[in-house]
C-alpha cells in the first residue's frame, strides 16, 4: 500500500512542502530516499523503538520512504512523526483517509513522546 504524508523543509525563513511517500512491499529492508541527511536516515531506529513502545508493529516487510522533491535536502529529526504516521497508515494500523489533509511533523523520543521542532513559524506561514 502507498500512503502520502506531508511535512516541510525549512531553509532560512522560507519553507518548502515535502511529500513523504511510504510504500510497503515484499522483502525486509528499509529504504529512505530523497536527499535525507544523517539525522533523517537515523529516524528509522527512533521510529521503530517508539512505535514498539506504544504497541504498534513495524511490518516485517520492505519499507520504502521517498521524500520529494528530491533536490531539496531534508535535515534533522523533524520528519520522525511524518514517516511514522506514513508507516502506520501504509501497514493499515491506522486509517489513512484523511492524513493527506494535514502537515505532520515532530521528533519522536524512544518512548514515543513527540518533541517540538525548530522552524515552526515559516511552516505556519506557508
Amino acid at each position: 500500500m502507498l500512503v502520502k504524508t506531508f511535512g516541510y523543509a525549512v531553509q532560512g525563513i522560507s519553507a518548502t512542502k515535502v511529500t513523504v511517500e511510504v510504500s510497503i512491499g515484499t522483502g525486509i529492508n528499509f529504504y529512505l530516499v530523497g536527499l535525507p541527511d544523517s539525522a533523517v536516515k537515523e529516524s528509522h531506529h527512533r521510529i521503530d523503538t517508539a512505535l514498539k513502545q506504544n504497541g504498534y508493529k513495524i511490518p516485517g516487510k520492505q519499507i520504502t520512504v521517498n521524500m520529494a522533491p528530491a533536490d531539496i535536502r531534508k535535515e534533522g529529526s523533524a520528519y520522525d512523526l511524518t514517516i511514522a504516521v506514513g508507516i502506520l497508515a501504509a501497514s493499515e494500523q491506522i486509517l489513512s483517509e484523511t492524513i493527506n489533509e494535514y502537515v505532520i511533523m515532530g521528533e519522536l523520543s524512544l518512548d514515543g513522546e513527540i518533541r517540538p521542532i525548530k522552524g515552526a513559524l515559516p511552516i505556519a506561514i506557508q
